[in-house]
């Protein structure tokens, strides 16, 4: 659980460990297993869920709270009003009588470590504290070094329905799985994204509450709100009830951006036009901005206007035209025209290819790696390797400033060979 606390001092007096249950049999299987791993167990309080909310309210957080919901009407707003008194890197163990799998995705999605199904044995309270432990002293993603340097591409489209979300999800699972950087998709459709739903995943609550409660927002909000696509790809997407306004003045999106950036090596953000107008101060840190358009004379349109707004709001941004669903000779303007009228050339052309678009949506997979011998993923290869070049161009601006070393010419040199590599399959391809 992750919310606003005063400092190192407060973190100083917290205890190891601190339960709340709901009967006799609980406790009593408790305090034993407290014991082992050097525990009080005056810590196992009676009064359950309800009880922990109160105490924690006035008192600080145990560094592992176990949690009994057996007497809980509504759990999963009860774990949400525990969330609320919560110090930052409190690990929560729930247990309850409801065996339901959508309960326990939404406890998980939450924050908590896990949730236990009662009855339980001693062993499941072992297995449950160890795992606990191994959190709290386990590397955080954060953490962990790398020699690549990140980037941060957002993906806007010119019109609505161009694709955008399709091609930010695409773009989002090649930079984990061909440029093996470990990736970070944040879809800030609040109300309609469909990063989670495209990718066949629960896109849990992560999104809602760090809008809602901005202060929560640490590294290990983002390790616990993010769900894991594959090995590379994380997602942070939402489904929030379409009567519900999510109010924020962007602070929230802005300090996800930054616990990503400094958790991923890559990360892909799904750009809605109007939150980019609302929020100009988003793109601050972004390094490409790729701009997904169609051959149409409204599109034509906005994409002026928007190339003129990235060049007063991100000018240090560069910008990736990406002409999206493109039927040969069948456009309502020509690819010539279009150019004409923004003024310059269109980056990357993406063919329409319904049959692979409606096989991913069936699988829930990535399009791109649907087809991958197909002109489409061709495409959508070269688009990863614009992206990522930004990325190697700030990498060799920096090497010019600093002696160059050893190090430095290798990270270099495995950039050029996944360059080599790419070049390579998309000849093999056309073979």
């Amino acid at each position: 659980m992750n919310a606003p606390f005063s400092g190192s001092r407060a973190a100083a007096l917290r205890d190891p460990f601190a339960a709340f249950v709901c009967d006799d049999e609980t406790a009593e299987q408790l305090r034993p297993i407290a014991v082992e791993h050097g525990w009080s167990p005056e810590k196992v309080n009676k009064g359950g869920l309800r009880n922990a909310i109160q105490t924690l309210s006035v008192s600080a957080s145990p560094t592992i709270l176990f949690v009994d919901m057996s007497e809980s009407g509504d759990p999963l707003n009860d774990i949400n009003a525990l969330a609320e008194v919560c110090e930052p890197g409190t690990v929560v163990i729930a247990a309850g009588q409801v065996n339901d799998v959508r309960l326990y995705r939404d406890l998980i999605a939450s924050g908590i470590q896990e949730y236990l199904l009662k009855p339980f044995t001693p062993d499941h309270l072992r297995d449950a504290f160890a795992n606990a432990q191994m959190t709290i002293s386990g590397p955080r993603t954060a953490d962990v070094a790398t020699d690549k340097p990140n980037v941060m591409a957002a993906v806007v489209g010119a019109r609505g329905g161009v694709g955008a979300s399709t091609i930010a999800t695409s773009l989002a699972w090649l930079m984990g799985d061909k440029a093996s950087r470990s990736t970070a998709l944040l879809d800030l459709d609040v109300h309609f994204g469909t990063g989670a739903l495209s990718l066949d995943l629960e896109p849990g609550r992560g999104l809602t509450d760090a809008i809602e409660n901005p202060g929560r927002i640490d590294g290990l909000f983002i390790e616990r709100a993010m769900v894991r696509a594959n090995d590379r790809l994380c997602v942070l997407s939402a489904e929030a009830p379409i009567n519900q306004p999510m109010l924020t003045d962007g602070s929230a999106y802005f300090q996800l951006q930054e616990e990503i950036r400094h958790a991923f090596e890559g990360t892909v953000i799904d750009f809605p036009r109007n939150v980019m107008v609302q929020f100009p101060h988003l793109l601050t840190d972004v390094q490409v901005v790729v701009l997904v358009v169609e051959f149409t004379l409204a599109a034509t349109r906005d994409t002026i206007r928007i190339l003129s707004w990235l060049k007063a709001n991100a000018p240090q941004a560069r910008v990736i035209v990406a002409a999206n669903r493109i039927v040969s000779n069948v456009q309502e303007v020509s690819r010539k025209d279009f150019e004409l009228s923004i003024e310059r050339k269109v980056d990357v052309v993406l063919p329409y290819d319904p049959k692979p678009a409606a096989q991913a949506a069936k699988l829930g997979q990535p399009m791109v790696k649907i087809a991958k011998s197909s002109r489409l993923a061709q495409a959508m290869n070269q688009l990863l390797k614009l992206t990522l070049e930004q990325a190697e161009d700030e990498g060799g601006e920096a090497a010019e400033s600093q002696p160059t070393s050893l190090l430095g010419k290798l990270g270099k040199f495995g950039l050029q060979s996944l360059a080599k590599k790419d070049t390579q399959k998309v000849a093999l391809a056309k073979s």
